[in-house]
């Protein structure tokens, strides 16, 4: 079904010297609603539940989860109902930001929770309970990580890309996309995550999800935690698009490309390393942060 959806992935040299080599895959570019990252994460949950015959998709995120706007595109886009469980009772009573509006126009419900039965999401029990009162409904986890999900993203790298570069980069938020480079790459790569999130839980979920050890993941470049931003961020952001021309968002590749070039210039990376950075969408985040 995914079909239906041109890819319009492309290659954009950020620096060629030689002794360092940057290249942007820009994900971005697939599709201007399910882009990035989530046209992968997407991909193959959507035909599951389709080969189920179930008719709606529910799914969970915060106010400003590209995953939430991307899932209810898509799950109108292929003829299904969604739902979307939203971290924060309180957003029910506030005005909607772009993210939860986007979800809304594409014909989202919007269950609001409070933080503490959020972090039931993943229960058995609470689960069994959405089940009971959605008989027919195909439930994704936050951030679309499952193994559906991964197998996507195994499909982001390409032989080209195994053989071309040394490092992969990601932002990271669930660990999905992550998990899929970690298990497309070759042994010779390192595949390194760039965390929105501050601390290091992130770590042992990926690696209860690959054998792989070429990984890992910083985290001293998330500017606070998930959604925060600074001064710093934003002015980075601004010079990075008047200078190549590509959008940026502040949540995830943003901080990513921040972290790349600032390790860059502290010489972090071998001489002659070939990095490949992965831009994975999630662009309508820019109209809440920036």
């Amino acid at each position: 079904m995914f079909n239906a959806i041109e890819q319009a992935v492309k290659y954009q040299t950020l620096i060629d010297q030689p002794e360092i080599h940057l290249a942007l895959k820009r994900l971005d570019l697939i599709h201007p609603q399910i882009s990035g990252n989530k046209f992968y994460k997407l991909k193959y949950n959507l035909q599951y539940a389709k080969q189920l015959g179930l008719d709606t998709i529910i799914t969970f995120g915060g106010a400003f989860s590209n995953h939430i706007a991307a899932t209810a595109y898509a799950a109108d886009y292929f003829g299904f109902k969604s739902i979307g469980i939203i971290r924060g009772e309180e957003l029910a009573q506030q005005r909607l930001n772009h993210t939860l509006t986007t979800a809304s126009q594409f014909g989202m419900q919007l269950e609001f929770i409070s933080r503490q039965d959020y972090r039931n999401k993943n229960q058995a029990d609470f689960l069994v309970e959405l089940q009971r009162r959605f008989p027919k409904a195909y439930i994704i986890p936050e951030g679309g990580t499952n193994t559906l999900a991964i197998q996507g993203c195994t499909e982001i790298l390409t032989d080209a890309d195994r053989q071309n570069y040394d490092v992969i980069c990601c932002a990271v938020g669930t660990g999905g996309t992550l998990t899929g480079l970690i298990e497309a790459s070759n042994s010779h790569q390192t595949v390194m995550g760039f965390s929105a999130l501050k601390g290091d839980f992130l770590k042992q979920d990926i690696a209860n999800l690959t054998e792989k050890s070429n990984w890992n993941i910083r985290d001293d470049y998330c500017f606070g935690g998930y959604a925060k931003t600074s001064p710093l961020l934003i002015e980075f952001i601004h010079g990075f698009e008047e200078q190549y021309q590509i959008p940026l968002e502040p949540i995830y590749t943003g901080k990513m490309l921040f972290g790349i070039l600032d390790l860059i210039k502290h010489h972090y990376f071998a001489p002659n390393t070939r990095i490949l950075a992965i831009h994975s969408g999630g662009l309508q985040g820019r109209q809440n942060l920036l």
